[in-house]
């Protein structure tokens, strides 16, 4: 019901107005709040490693502001085709270390990998992208139900991207070589692993497994790797009646993180490090912006079941296990 919904919005974007579906999605946001469904515990979990010890008001009242935030992206990506191209390059403001990155004037088709997480609004990002930096190809989660990924595709392909699949053959091949090519941009949705074989890097006074692909791809086209965080703005003047809509986002792009120190390392050292850069990196501003990062499914080893993951170093598996067998004893407790 709730896809068949969400298909004939996708269908008919052009016949309701934006603000009423802003008031639409902050309605229903508040109400998944309340009732505290789905993904809203392990929001808060994972929003408490963020911030660490929070009054439960405060951690409350942030998890509101982040649900708020998903739901308005998500109501935005699914009406995202009825927006002008000058609407939304509006409603994308950058800043960041990496750009302007003055090695593009030395090299201005250098192709760009990117890591970047589930935070603002990673198709504004990939528009922009398309029209400042090259060609964008990324990849998408393969969703259980058909119609409604391939609506998600089409939407996408429409914002001039070349959208992959998870599960495809040779899929880090392809990506390998988009890279080749001069003026390609790469950018990988990487702080949640889906291969069940991701990378465990330090990141929130805690250990969190994130996807190895871009730090695979950077060592193996020989790329400098950059990051990507968004947040969201209220947008002001000029640029809020360009982008006819108050909110707007920021795209801060850091880096470049040189590959050279990692070249002469054995392979798997070479990805753990590599990725554990970029993470530090991205995780400053994370911090920053806690209220336009979500995620809402388990990534820190506390949350983890360690009998489903492979390649876990025996130390971590022991505080998993550990973790794992508190959080059972304190159900059994409520249980009783």
């Amino acid at each position: 019901m709730v896809t068949k919904l969400l298909l004939v919005l996708m269908h008919h974007v052009g016949h309701v107005p934006e603000g009423v579906l802003r008031t639409l999605s902050n309605l229903a946001a508040d109400l998944a709040w309340a009732l505290h469904m789905g993904g809203v515990p392990q929001l808060e979990r994972n929003l408490r490693h963020v911030m660490g010890p929070l009054p439960r008001v405060r951690l409350r009242q942030m998890s509101r502001e982040s649900l708020r935030s998903y739901f308005a992206y998500f109501c935005e990506a699914l009406t995202v085709g009825a927006r002008t191209p000058d609407e939304l390059m509006a409603r994308v403001r950058t800043e960041g270390s990496g750009y302007p990155d003055p090695a593009r004037s030395d090299i201005p088709f250098r192709s760009v990998p990117i890591a970047m997480g589930h935070q603002g609004n990673w198709d504004y990002a990939g528009f922009w992208a398309g029209h400042e930096l090259g060609h964008v190809t990324t990849v998408a989660e393969r969703l259980a139900d058909q119609e409604l990924l391939e609506a998600f595709v089409r939407i996408r392909t429409g914002l001039g991207m070349t959208i992959l699949l998870t599960g495809q053959e040779g899929l880090i091949q392809r990506l390998t070589d988009r890279l080749h090519d001069a003026g390609q941009v790469v950018p990988l949705l990487a702080d949640r692993d889906l291969s069940r074989n991701g990378v465990f890097v330090h990141a929130f006074d805690s250990v969190i497994r994130v996807a190895a692909g871009p730090a695979v791809l950077a060592l193996d086209t020989d790329l400098p790797l950059y990051t990507v965080n968004m947040h969201r703005e209220r947008l002001h003047g000029a640029r809020r009646r360009r982008a006819k809509n108050p909110y707007g986002y920021v795209c801060r792009i850091d880096g470049p993180i040189d590959i050279t120190p990692y070249r002469d390392l054995p392979r798997g050292q070479a990805v753990q490090r590599l990725t554990q850069a970029w993470v530090d990196q991205w995780a400053v501003n994370i911090r920053s912006h806690p209220q336009d990062w979500h995620m809402m499914q388990p990534i820190f080893v506390e949350d983890l079941d360690s009998s489903r993951l492979h390649n876990v170093p025996p130390q971590l598996r022991e505080v998993m296990q550990s973790h794992g067998n508190r959080r059972r004893e304190q159900e059994d407790g409520r249980d009783r």
